[in-house]
């Protein structure tokens, strides 16, 4: 393990316990209608309940997808933007900070630029993408912060990708954020003395009408020295109607956020204000609406229809040691499914569907500050990415306690790369990809001596940058992926325990245009190989949980170590809902052991201990909560070229976010009706 306290090893050890399988798709309060539920609620605690969906079908093959509600997790950053939840097992790192989402980290994965992770929204029975391909941020990066937290009611993690419903980016990861129907109406203040956050909430009297609306601003400087003077906006709403057998579910949001970037700094070096460069800042906006139709003709059939837009717009300003850089950009994305799914005697459901989306990012530019201070565009180019995919699945009970799952999807994607500064750069071109999905299952976890078993095999992708940049000509359009995974799970004496074995191979994988040099970023192919231990036993109280992953990733080509790659991933959470004086308390230790950065250079490990404790008071219309976060290390490590103090020559450097520890309240009032 490492550098990792031999007591935190021995308390992660004795932690050891599995999280339950299944589908989260919603989270409602008891005042909520249930009745045309199809699974189960399952309470959690005198105020919420959350819908696990237990039964096992096409639209969630895959035994190794694990599901939390909102209840089992802790905030990530109460108050300041990034993801909403902190999902053990799956670090998160932000390189820069301010507005700019953290990315969830996966075991051999490195995720910061958000390549090999696929982002979703649950809005009724749709899963809408939230990646964006060819973004300033990353190649695939995907912003969460368009949600406000009160809306979730929880997030299911499928580290593999099985499941035909899944395209773009699903190669290492898949992370989906289920909504909630209804929501008692609040007003909450939260603050840590450096930033503060205001939301409000919004539902019908009439607990038959499934809406509400949300809204949040939030403003901050952050934890360093350098004020990032932070502003975000937010605006959720949903509607939800049942007319006969349609299930119809409106969704919007819109987003505004800016905030003056500390950026990466050398970890080895004092830099004044932690910051090399104050000009940094980012500006984003984006709007989202989607609708959904779920149509049931009978109890063995539904067909979902859907279909959604967006925009999205960044300005940001960054510095990465070789001088002051400006990206910008306005996209519209449109989009639309179709998804029918019909079970088929006693023992089988087949599914079909279509996916289409096209992204068109204009704009899409790159300015470098020459000697003299003067910014010149390096990079211009008009882009139109569409995905034309059909799919489909089988699922069932082949008898003898073994299940199969059977999918294949083929996606039709078209690249077109208008360049605006080197017209012999522009070119159309249409590869083809097909992903099959093939998972055994034999056996129970429950029941029985023997534990069950799951064999998956599945080919996956994601879309390259299409930019040439500076160079010549373009790579690979397309990333592919390979993997075999091994799943072994048991519940014993009321502890559920699962193992899980992958082998992954990718072909070559093009990152996003390097900010400095303007070139594409090569990262070649790789292997991966990890395992992960994930346990989880809920009790009358609150539930315990812990995962261990350790992984080897290596590029194919070089057979050097894939750079910032996570080798060693440990977590632990433990929370206790009904402690005396209607009081619960939350906790989570997380690891991330040290990782190759690349020529030699290894990252410092980084450690996390985030607490919670939430208090009811009065008949529950109040609740005052207290958060905080232990942190060591530095968020979002790697290696560029800094010439420090100004006048020296330039050299290689470790550089990240340096990490603090914090605390902060929260007073939240519920309107009882």
């Amino acid at each position: 393990m490492g550098n990792m306290p031999r007591k935190c090893a021995r308390w992660t050890a004795s932690l050891l316990i599995f999280c339950i399988p299944g589908v989260i798709y919603g989270q409602q309060s008891p005042q909520d209608d249930v009745s045309s539920a199809r699974g189960t609620p399952l309470a959690l605690s005198l105020k919420e309940s959350v819908m696990v969906y237990a039964h096992e079908d096409a639209l969630a093959p895959d035994p190794s997808a694990s599901a939390f509600s909102r209840e089992d997790l802790l905030p990530a950053d109460p108050g300041r933007p990034g993801i909403p939840f902190s999902i053990p097992g799956y670090p998160a790192e932000t390189a820069s900070g301010g507005i700019k989402a953290p990315q969830y980290f996966a075991p051999g994965v490195a995720g910061d630029h958000g390549e090999p992770v696929v982002q979703f929204f649950q809005i009724g029975d749709f899963l809408f993408p939230n990646n964006l391909t060819a973004n300033a941020h990353g190649n695939g990066y995907a912003d969460p912060n368009l949600l406000i937290p009160a809306i979730l009611g929880g997030v299911e993690v499928d580290n593999a990708a099985f499941n035909a419903r899944y395209g773009d980016h699903s190669i290492n990861l898949a992370v989906n954020y289920s909504l909630r129907d209804r929501l008692a109406p609040f007003l909450q203040l939260t603050s840590d003395g450096r930033d503060g956050d205001v939301s409000a909430g919004w539902s019908p009297r009439n607990s038959a009408r499934l809406a509400w609306i949300v809204v949040e601003a939030s403003f901050g400087n952050g934890f360093l020295a350098r004020p990032e003077e932070r502003q975000q906006y937010k605006v959720n709403a949903q509607r939800v109607w049942t007319l006969g057998n349609h299930r119809l579910t409106a969704f919007g949001a819109a987003y505004y956020g800016f905030s003056r970037l500390p950026g990466l700094i050398p970890l080895a070096t004092p830099v004044a204000d932690d910051t090399i460069d104050p000009r940094q800042k980012d500006l984003t906006h984006t709007t989202l609406a989607v609708i959904t139709d779920s149509w049931r003709p009978s109890e063995r059939q539904l067909l979902t229809l859907s279909a959604f837009s967006r925009t999205y717009s960044l300005a940001l300003d960054s510095n990465f040691g070789l001088g002051l850089i400006e990206q910008s950009e306005f996209r519209t994305v449109q989009g639309a499914n179709a998804t029918y799914t019909q079970k088929i005697g006693a023992r089988f459901y087949a599914l079909a569907g279509l996916d289409y989306r096209r992204d068109a990012p204009r704009g899409l530019d790159l300015a470098h500050a020459d000697a003299q201070g003067t910014l010149r565009l390096v990079t211009g180019n008009d882009l139109t990415i569409s995905d034309y995919a059909p799919f489909a699945a089988l699922e069932g009970d082949l008898g003898h306690r073994l299940r199969v799952y059977a999918g294949v999807r083929h996606d039709e994607i078209q690249f077109a790369n208008t360049d605006k500064l080197t017209s012999a750069n522009s070119y159309t071109q249409t590869p083809r990809t097909t992903s099959p999905k093939i998972t055994l299952t034999w056996g129970r976890e429950q029941g029985g001596v023997l534990p069950q078993l799951s064999l998956s095999f599945g080919k996956a992708f994601h879309e390259n940058d299409p930019r040439i940049g500076s160079g010549t000509g373009h790579g690979a359009l397309i990333t592919q992926s390979r993997e075999y995974q091994l799943v072994v799970g048991k519940v014993i004496a009321g502890t559920e325990l699962r193992v899980t074995l992958a082998h992954q191979t990718n072909s070559e994988e093009l990152a996003r245009i390097d900010p400095d040099t303007g070139l594409q970023q090569d990262n070649g192919p790789s292997l991966n190989r990890y395992f992960t231990i994930l346990a989880r036993r809920r009790y009358s109280r609150g539930l315990l949980l812990a995962s261990y992953s350790q992984a080897n990733a290596t590029d194919r080509a070089l057979h050097q170590p894939v750079p910032e790659a996570p080798r060693l991933i440990v977590d632990s959470i433990g929370t206790i809902e009904r402690l005396p004086f209607h009081t619960a308390a939350k906790a989570e230790y997380e690891y991330v052991g040290e990782k190759p950065l690349g020529d030699s250079f290894r990252a410092v490990p980084v450690q996390e201990i985030r607490l919670g404790l939430e208090k009811s008071l009065g008949d529950g219309r109040w609740v005052v909560s207290l958060h905080g976060s232990l942190a060591n290390g530095y968020s979002g490590q790697t290696l560029e070229t800094f010439a420090l103090p100004a006048g020296s020559l330039p050299i290689e450097r470790i550089v990240g976010v340096p990490l603090r520890s914090f605390g902060g309240a929260s007073l939240r009032y519920e309107f009882k009706r």
